[in-house]
Order: structure tokens, then sequence, then C-alpha cells
């Protein structure tokens, strides 16, 4: 009976024991695309992690026992699954897992230090973090670099998911998915191709479709119509005398120039010595 009594005790310390682990809440945040933003309020240490990434598995356990540092440290401790949160892998362009990244009020450090607790605890409390340099505002998170490399990255994973649904759910071939994915992607460049043309068009026209710009497209006064045109009645005027003072010129010279082409005719002097 005693026995018993001890296994039975035992089997009750074993089950509160563990309904206890079970119960405990981690103390690390979990981090979507969506809340990226408070990221920029307030201190964060952020860990880009894989499941399958054997590295980011070793981390978890400091990880989480650095988590329970954080209420006393007044930092937020989080991690981001890069497999279902593309949108902030993009953002953060992370290319080694795990990567590690410490938040300040908008500014980003990228962690390098040693993966203990005690390091992280450290380098928290003793703000190390100000000897890092922070990563420049062009490439920071919320710049519109990166929000355009993660809203590819989101496309991304959203091919990804289309691709999967019809070769798995549709029972389309994968080489059909391929080629419904290349008609689409050839379909859209022609519809922005012709966005761009036409935008093109509208904002700086070509030349030969400008209307023609005339000197005298205004339309001028009485005055000035008439006034144009007595100048060029006079220089009708005056171009006929000219050419009427020419063509009398012309009848002169010709008139002068017969008699003394006749008495200047050259006499052949062997000619002359026959004839006498």
């Amino acid at each position: 009976m005693a026995a018993a009594g001890r296994l039975r005790a035992l089997l009750w310390l074993a089950l509160a024991a563990g309904a206890a682990a079970l119960g405990k809440r981690s103390s690390v945040k979990v981090l979507s695309d969506g809340m990226w933003r408070e990221l920029l309020q307030g201190e964060w240490m952020v860990e880009f992690y894989a499941p399958w990434c054997p590295a980011c598995q070793n981390l978890q356990p400091e990880w989480e026992k650095f988590a329970e540092w954080g209420e006393d440290l007044e930092v937020n401790i989080a991690k981001v699954d890069v497999t279902e949160q593309p949108g902030l892998s993009g953002r953060f362009i992370i290319t080694a897992l795990p990567t590690i990244y410490h938040c300040k009020d908008g500014e980003f450090r990228r962690y390098q230090g040693a993966r203990t607790k005690s390091d992280f605890i450290n380098f928290i409390s003793d703000q190390e973090w100000k000897s890092i340099e922070p990563v420049s505002s062009w490439f920071g998170p919320s710049s519109f670099l990166m929000s355009s490399m993660s809203a590819l990255f989101q496309l991304s994973m959203w091919i990804r998911h289309c691709h999967g649904y019809l070769t798995e759910n549709v029972g389309i071939p994968v080489w059909g998915s391929y080629a419904v994915f290349a008609l689409a992607t050839l379909f859209s460049g022609l519809i922005l191709g012709l966005i761009m043309v036409f935008l093109a068009d509208c904002i700086c026209p070509s030349k030969r479709h400008r209307p023609p710009q005339y000197p005298y497209s205004r339309k001028l006064a009485p005055e000035s119509a008439q006034l144009l045109k007595k100048l060029d009645e006079e220089q009708e005027a005056d171009e006929e005398d000219v050419s009427d003072d020419e063509m009398e010129g012309k009848e002169v010279s010709n008139g002068n120039s017969s008699p003394n082409a006749v008495r200047q005719r050259p006499v052949n002097p062997a000619a002359a010595v026959d004839k006498s």
C-alpha cells in the first residue's frame, strides 16, 4: 500500500510538472509582415530564423533564456520565421541564418557577437550596440527601396503558393503551371509596355505629331494687312522694272555687237598674197 501511494504521488508530480511546462508562455514575441512598424518604437532584439536551420535550432534555447530577461532589461525579444514572413526577410535583406538585429527608435544594427544568453545581456546592459554603425537610411527597413524589396519577396511567395495550388489542387502538370506563369508574365509585360508608351507620348509627344507653327499664325490688324499687301505690290513692280531694264540692255548690246563683228573680221594674209 505504501509503495502504491508513493508511485501515485510521483505520477501526480510528473503530471503537474508537465502541465506547468506546457502552460508556461514563451517570452519571445513572434513578428509578422504587418507588425514590422512596431520595431520603429522602443528597443528590440530580433532573430531571423528558419525551422530547418540547424544553427537556428541550436540558438533557440539561449534565445528563450535571454527573453526571460527582457522585462528587466526593458527590451523586446522577438523572432521572425523567414519561411512564413517573406516580407520581413526582404525588408532586412536576410542572406544568412540565423541573423540578429538590434532596433532602437528607428535605428537598425546587425548583431555579430557571440550567441549566448550572457553575451546578449551584456550587449544590452552595457550598451555595446552604440559601437556598431547603424544601417544607412537608404537601405533601412523603412526606406522606399527596402519596401519595394519586401513587396518583391511577398510576390515571389504568392507565386509559389499559386504554383502549389495549380499542381496539387487543380492537377495541372508542372510544365503547365510554368506555361501559365510565362503567359501571364508576357501579357502583363505587354500591358505595362503599352501604358509606358502612352504616358511617354502624352508627356513628350513626337515632332511629327506636333501642330505646325506658322510665323503669322495670329490674325493681323486691317492696317497691317494693307501695309503688307502694299509692300508685296511694290516688290513685284520693282522686279518687273528690273526685268524690263535687263531686256533693253540685252537688245542694245546685240545691236552694237553685229557691225563691230563685221568690221573687225580678220583677214587671212595668205589669201591676200594669192589675190595679188
